[in-house]
């Protein structure tokens, strides 16, 4: 569902000191197109706008610049398009609301898509805005505007974007930022887009549009469950023996966490979660099931056989998480679930149909409401949470395997409040532990690598003073295909601690190479060719120290490692930002690794 807290804030005056006007400059009313497209940006309370300048939207440059002063929204300059929109993802991941981002011309648009995919994917909002040469050929400049002009720009991501509209005039252009914003919050959420014409842009207004009261124009929209199908889930949840709850997509508010806590407990239910998408429930209550993980694991599929009623609140691939436990589960199943407004024919993110006995087409957290105030709290005293002690540190000078890297920073991070942004492809979710909506915001959405450093400097720009250390585990390849956005964490003061679990391989693709080749009876000791990122090791530390982070490692062992990591953090807490070199082996924990397998057995249809 549409993730609604109020966590969005203005934006933060450290951020803003860094760029500040040569030249104070404004103006009293809008004087041209863009002028109006910058003042609806900032009556709607966005706090930043990540983009990637080109001269497709020089006009709106300038508006957002000598206009409005920079300050609402104010410009987060990225070294790509990419980074841009990832960026805008992970501050809605952490804050439920969109941000803006803008990208230049038809060649900025293809630089994005895959940014656009993932947020599209994660179902996370975000108000894209992006330009094209004059629609009318006789004012295109030679050559570039022409090449940088498209008949329909739009196409371009339609198939995964909620709206997209391409405005012939000021006022059409405040209309479409207007519906776009609202569309983009409106749950199931998702990425919307505007093209902005150049001459729309540049022209000047004819006559002073009315002036408008934006937030008249953002109608709250909370889709809750009807009275029949709540008591309907009510009857069959009461009288359930074994009910399970698949939490899936949620929100990050606490207040809608403690209610989800608060209904598991009424009725007894065991509670699956999984690393695809933010916490949703706390991992140390005794109603949780094992640990989160991408793929089912075998206790989440004993729980499905076990269960008598499953309630999904908008679980992730259902079918395929029924598929991998044999077919749909005999119990009765009741899925709470928007996801079917945003399907379409292009994509297959809709995952595979599910088995449904009970369909209630609404918003998770207002589907919880309504149960829990149909059932009441359970009179029973709370369960007490499973207390779970730190593993021993590893042996400070033995090889560093994916779990012993989680486990000495686990134990650097200490009591500290904690937020992960990003978790690797070889992170167990038996490594941390959740105990808040924000102890993890979920992965890319998308299964883009690339997008964890940027989504990662979103969040934490979202997370800037709240009092939480963002931490970032990124694989080399993601990290390596998303690293320019360390410079905008760096420029704009935004605190960030990336753990690299730098394994020198797209080892992901070695287990796949792996399974080609048993599969086919050849030699599997090749696997590692065209995957290994080696002859040379790429030194991620100088990658960082080369824009402005304080680079660490390479770390070989825990015991660098732990050093490492001890002053990285107090340079986070400081301020700054910080990338650590682990060298972990390559290979995913058992656990891991049998529901990886279990996931491809599901792909492949066997």
């Amino acid at each position: 569902m549409a993730p609604k807290s109020s966590t969005a804030r203005a934006a933060d005056p450290d951020v803003a000191k860094v760029e500040r006007l040569s030249v104070p400059y404004g103006t009293n009313a809008p004087a041209f197109g863009s002028d109006v497209v910058a003042e609806t940006l900032s009556q709607l309370d966005i706090p930043y706008i990540a983009l990637n300048p080109g001269a497709s939207y020089r006009g709106l440059h300038d508006s957002i610049v000598n206009f409005l002063g920079n300050e609402q929204p104010q410009m987060l300059l990225c070294l790509h398009e990419e980074a841009a929109v990832a960026i805008a993802h992970g501050y809605a991941k952490v804050t439920g609301k969109a941000m803006a981002a803008a990208v230049h011309s038809n060649v900025g648009l293809f630089h994005a898509t895959m940014a656009i995919f993932n947020a599209w994917c994660d179902r996370m909002p975000i108000l894209i805005l992006g330009a094209t040469g004059p629609v009318d050929a006789m004012k295109r400049r030679p050559w570039i505007d022409w090449i940088h002009t498209s008949a329909d720009q739009g196409a371009i991501i339609r198939n995964y974007t909620k709206w997209d509209d391409q405005p012939a005039s000021a006022g059409a252009a405040r209309e479409s930022v207007l519906r776009a914003y609202w569309m983009s919050n409106t749950a199931p959420c998702g990425p919307t887009y505007i093209n902005l014409d150049a001459e729309v842009q540049e022209g000047k207004l004819p006559a002073p549009l009315p002036p408008i009261d934006a937030k008249r124009y953002m109608p709250a929209m909370v889709q809750g469950p009807s009275a029949d199908a709540v008591k309907k889930a009510v009857e069959l949840l009461k009288g359930a023996k074994r009910p399970l709850i698949m939490m899936g997509r949620v929100s990050r508010s606490v207040e809608n966490w403690n209610k989800r806590v608060q209904l598991a407990e009424a009725l007894e239910a065991r509670v699956c979660t999984n690393l695809k998408i933010g916490a949703a429930f706390p991992t140390d209550h005794p109603l949780h099931i094992g640990q989160p993980a991408t793929f089912a694991t075998d206790d989440v599929i004993a729980a499905m056989k076990e269960a008598d009623v499953i309630l999904s609140l908008d679980w992730v691939d259902l079918a395929g998480t029924f598929k991998a436990a044999g077919g749909p589960p005999s119990a009765t199943i009741i899925q709470v679930s928007l996801d079917q407004n945003l399907h379409n024919g292009w994509s297959m993110d809709y995952e595979g149909l599910p088995a449904v006995d009970l369909f209630i087409p609404a918003e998770t957290d207002a589907t919880v409401d309504a149960l829990l105030a149909a059932i009441g709290p359970s009179s029973k005293p709370a369960k007490p949470r499973v207390v779970r002690a730190l593993a021993p540190k590893p042996a400070a000078d033995g090889k560093m395997a994916a779990a012993d890297m989680a486990n000495v920073l686990r134990h650097v991070v200490g009591d500290r409040t904690a937020t992960l942004t990003h978790v690797s492809l070889s992170w167990h979710g038996g490594f941390w532990e959740f105990k808040h909506p924000l102890d993890y915001v979920g992965s890319d959405g998308g299964g883009g690598v690339g997008g964890g450093p940027g989504i990662s400097v979103g969040a934490a720009l979202a997370l800037k003073g709240s009092g939480r250390l963002p931490i970032a585990v990124c694989g080399d390849g993601d990290f390596m295909m998303g690293c320019t956005a360390v410079w905008t964490a760096v420029h704009y003061r935004i605190p960030l601690l990336i753990v690299v679990a730098n394994n020198r391989s797209f080892y992901n693709d070695e287990v796949h190479q792996e399974r080609v080749a048993v599969a086919r009876n050849r030699p599997v000791d090749n696997k590692w060719i065209g995957q290994r990122i080696s002859d040379p090791d790429i030194d991620m530390a100088t990658i960082a120290r080369g824009q402005g982070a304080t680079g660490f490692g390479p770390c070989w062992n825990p015991g660098e490692l732990e050093k490492a990591l001890v002053e990285a953090v107090a340079v986070v807490e400081k301020g700054g930002v910080a990338v650590v070199d682990a060298r972990i082996l390559g290979g995913y924990s058992p656990a891991t690794a049998a529901a990886m397998a279990r996931g491809e057995k599901a792909d492949r249809g066997n």
